[in-house]
């Protein structure tokens, strides 16, 4: 085997430790894939932060939207009720903001066709006409013992004359019990419900005020409510 020289040696040891170079075009092509990470990373994050911010706005516009279809179930409800009675028709505007619970009860009473045939069984002049299915007349004895009581009280706009209201519901829909005034009435009864007021008619509840009664305040002839026709707007 033939030796090698030292000086062969030596030149072949710095060829080898000698420093890699590194071209140009590599560098480029580096600092391209770098970039291109850089920029993927930078539109992700914009995504997924845009993406929960738009979730956060989504839950709190649908509760928003929760409230606004409540509110527009509560006012696509019929606002106006005529009392088709055997004076005439009258006109009463539902108080669906102030008396919502009460109103409700009331149109899906009308629905149901309870006011159909429904009496004015006692008429008590210049204070109030009562209706409903259920003819006591114990409760007759309040009424006008309050209206003596009454006389004596400054009245309150609340219960002013040509009101509709409804005496304390039961859950027996028999008891729902109607009442209009024909003078004011002031609020000393948390037992009544104000949910309305003629608008219209107010001449037919004159009619039916004017009525012969008998000394228990009891029509002599039949006069009450043939029906009852819902509109949303007059």
């Amino acid at each position: 085997m033939a030796r090698i020289k030292p000086q062969a040696l030596l030149i072949q040891s710095k060829k080898k430790k000698g420093p890699t170079r590194i071209s140009v075009t590599t560098i480029l092509f580096c600092s391209l894939i770098v970039l291109s990470i850089l920029l993927s990373l930078i539109t992700t994050y914009k995504h997924w932060s845009q993406r929960s911010r738009g979730q956060t706005g989504t839950g709190l516009s649908n509760f928003e939207n929760v409230d606004e279809i409540a509110d527009s179930k509560k006012y696509d409800l019929p606002g106006y009720a005529v009392l088709n009675t055997s004076k005439g028709n009258i006109t009463i505007e539902l108080f669906k903001d102030g008396s919502p619970e009460i109103v409700d009860k009331f149109l899906d009473l009308c629905q149901k066709g309870h006011f159909k045939g429904m009496p004015f069984h006692h008429v008590i002049k210049n204070y109030v006409i009562l209706g409903g299915h259920s003819q006591d007349s114990g409760g007759i004895e309040d009424w006008t013992s309050k209206r003596k009581f009454h006389r004596r009280l400054p009245t309150s706009p609340k219960h002013e004359a040509f009101m509709l209201g409804a005496t304390k519901i039961k859950e027996d829909s028999k008891a729902f019990q109607l009442f209009i005034t024909t003078a004011p009435i002031p609020d000393s009864n948390d037992k009544l419900y104000m949910f309305g007021r003629v608008i219209k008619g107010v001449d037919g509840v004159q009619e039916i005020e004017e009525v012969d009664t008998d000394t228990h305040y009891r029509p002599k002839s039949p006069v009450g409510i043939i029906n009852v026709i819902l509109q949303q707007e007059i």
